[in-house]
């Protein structure tokens, strides 16, 4: 069981190296932190919570990182639940309805527009059309750049549609489902975390829309991206876009 003070410095730690890549210092976080605490209590505190299991010290310079654990721990007991704003609830709508009057196939429409507001590679299917976006952007990132990882993901994504339907089958539609590193059931990626989730259309037909990250892929934001998406392809929210619009009385 972690203290309170435990809990916003593993906390901040995620945030940081979420936004950074680069292993968090004590000193760093007394500089941007409000903890009122000196760096040594800090220091003893990151002691802590590294020998429980929920940092790591990938150099002994270095700062700390998230163990797989520590994500969990976050995700489960210290993540708040998190909604997207009118304003970027408006945008979704708007993209979406501007690719569908394009006739874009929806399930490739969902995928880009996942891929781009999260930054990881996005997946979208119904039955046997599934559709993936993002490669280039989880590449970029730098826990891809060994050609060892980049080759894995790469051979992958060949038959990750097949690997993810099965995933779904045993999730309930309002599941969201998040695989963290080794916890992933498709162990290629087990540097990875996965957010999974099954839908429904409004013709009742089954979908499936998923996220691969980084471990340290923002799961807040992706949680509720996911979320508001599912609504957008139940069709409740879109009603409610036609209605601001005055389309709908």
């Amino acid at each position: 069981m972690l203290t309170s003070r435990q809990k916003r410095i593993l906390s901040a730690v995620v945030k940081e190296f979420t936004e950074t890549a680069v292993p968090v210092g004590s000193k760093h976080l007394l500089k941007k932190y409000d903890f009122s605490l000196s760096s040594a209590t800090i220091r003893s505190e990151m002691n802590e919570l590294e020998d429980a299991g929920f940092l790591f010290q990938p150099h002994t310079s270095a700062g700390r990182i998230p163990t797989d654990e520590g994500y969990r721990y976050f995700v489960e007991k210290i993540m708040p639940d998190k909604e997207l704003s009118k304003a970027e609830q408006k945008k979704l709508q708007a993209e979406l309805l501007r690719l569908k009057a394009k006739n874009t196939r929806l399930t490739r429409t969902t995928a880009k527009l996942l891929s781009s507001l999260s930054g990881n590679l996005a997946i979208s299917g119904v039955k046997d059309e599934f559709d993936d976006f993002g490669m280039g952007e989880l590449l970029d990132e730098p826990e891809f750049r060994e050609m060892d990882d980049l080759c894995r993901l790469a051979e992958t994504l060949d038959f990750i549609d097949e690997r993810v339907d099965k995933l779904v089958k045993n999730l309930k539609d309002n599941e969201v489902k998040i695989f963290i590193g080794k916890e992933n059931p498709i162990k290629e990626i087990s540097n990875c975390s996965m957010m999974v989730s099954p839908y429904r259309t409004k013709s009742g037909e089954k979908g499936i829309l998923a996220l691969i990250g980084p471990k340290r892929m923002k799961y807040a934001k992706n949680k509720s991206l996911i979320n508001y998406m599912k609504k957008l392809l139940g069709g409740a929210a879109v009603i409610i876009f036609f209605i601001e619009l005055g389309i709908l009385n």
